[in-house]
């Protein structure tokens, strides 16, 4: 025991267990002191359903084919699971932040194996201070619980890139293929992550790679022509199309055709008078975009603005003051280009690029649906913002160093 402690004490060490001490203290801390004080957790609607649709899981099981219950289906299975452990959904909770809480190892990894183990120590602490890893982990939803996958994803992308065993292939292919019916957000980076796999193989190992596996990969992609072409003429698919359609609609009406910027009205929002017209290939939602294609792409600028945070819209520019806080909150953006800039004079970009490929996915998503007023569909994105920060600030660090070097030796 003594050596284990010793062993993860040495400075070698160090950084990563100082941070997950931290990460502990912070994340799992707060939904214990919630519980504790008496406040109690928080809940929404949503929660309910989820624990609604848990327990009508356990009780008889059930999944119908629509789009709440297949894109969420790694999530409700799980949460199901949890809760025919725990029962309570507050060990749920006290679950999800051990597991938000321990993420920063695959964070500080991550940061460490694409840039240096400098960036890998920032990355952990923009991550241990970012807000939004422990306001999530105290909902009972998906959110916490998809980050943190998304992150080993991440971390068994890089390892897999990187070493090439069949190990860590099959690891990730299980990793990324449970993320893709974990939540719809899964789905696309699922796609950000094989397009980095592609462009990773190259040209020329990815023709040999089809060419030694043209037959397994020819009937694979048969089978599952035939197993959608089945269910199609049998109806099965039915409900998932009717319930895709209907939420499009709901996007159209209740946030395209008001202007909304975020999920509930604000007066941010862009009012215009919309044009219902379906002209467009029997498209409600083409037909729409296209014909409202002014006041749309207004919308998406002020969603642009809006992806920053609220603050955006709520200080004015009046005083030294108000500028000198707008710098502040800009500070992240400034570390993100810097980092942006430093990987593609590094030559490291190429390797990294998922890092960048999921953030702009994330950022679609939210300018092409909506920015959810408490920011949860951003919060994909924030880890490996933080990653590319830590990087820009890491760089920086170093140039100042070289900076202040070749200064102090021309003064002496």
């Amino acid at each position: 025991m003594r050596q284990i402690f010793q062993k993860l004490w040495s400075w070698e060490h160090l950084p990563i267990v100082s941070l997950v001490v931290l990460s502990l203290y912070r994340t799992l801390s707060h939904p214990v002191w919630l519980v504790l004080s008496g406040r109690g957790l928080p809940r929404s609607q949503d929660s309910d359903w989820y624990l609604n649709y848990a327990q009508g899981l356990l009780t008889n099981f059930s999944i119908q084919m629509n789009i709440d219950e297949i894109l969420y289906l790694g999530y409700n299975l799980l949460l199901a699971g949890l809760l025919a452990l725990f029962r309570d959904p507050v060990a749920i909770v006290y679950a999800q932040a051990l597991v938000a809480s321990l993420a920063i190892i695959l964070v500080y990894q991550i940061g460490r194996i694409l840039f240096n183990k400098r960036t890998g120590v920032i990355a952990g602490l923009f991550y241990l201070y970012n807000w939004d890893v422990t306001l999530w982990s105290t909902y009972v939803l998906s959110d916490s619980f998809f980050v943190s996958l998304l992150i080993l994803c991440v971390y068994l992308l890089t390892k897999a890139v990187d070493s090439r065993q069949k190990t860590d292939i099959a690891l990730f292919a299980v990793a990324a293929v449970y993320m893709l019916f974990f939540r719809p957000t899964g789905v696309v980076v699922a796609a950000v992550m094989l397009l980095h796999i592609l462009v990773q193989l190259g040209r020329a190992r990815l023709r040999r790679f089809l060419l030694r596996y043209r037959r397994v990969l020819a009937g694979a992609a048969a089978v599952i022509v035939l197993l959608l072409a089945a269910g199609y003429a049998g109806k099965i698919f039915d409900g998932f199309i009717e319930s895709l359609q209907y939420n499009v609609k709901l996007v159209i009406y209740n946030v395209y055709a008001k202007g909304k910027i975020y999920d509930i009205p604000t007066a941010y929002d862009y009012f215009y008078r919309p044009d219902y017209s379906i002209d467009k290939l029997n498209s409600l939602s083409l037909s729409f975009i296209v014909n409202n294609w002014d006041s749309v792409s207004v919308l998406y600028v002020r969603r642009t603005v809006a992806f920053l945070g609220v603050w955006a819209w709520m200080t004015p520019l009046r005083t030294a003051a108000d500028y000198l806080f707008y710098l502040y909150k800009l500070l992240p953006a400034i570390l993100f280009a810097a980092g942006t800039m430093a990987a593609i004079r590094a030559g490291t970009f190429g390797r990294a690029a998922v890092l960048w490929g999921i953030t702009l996915a994330v950022f679609a998503f939210c300018i092409l649906l909506f920015i959810d007023a408490m920011y949860r569909y951003r919060f994909p994105a924030m880890p490996f913002i933080g990653i590319i920060a830590a990087y820009g600030l890491d760089r920086m660090i170093n140039g100042g160093r070289i900076l202040a070097a070749k200064t102090w030796s021309r003064t002496t």
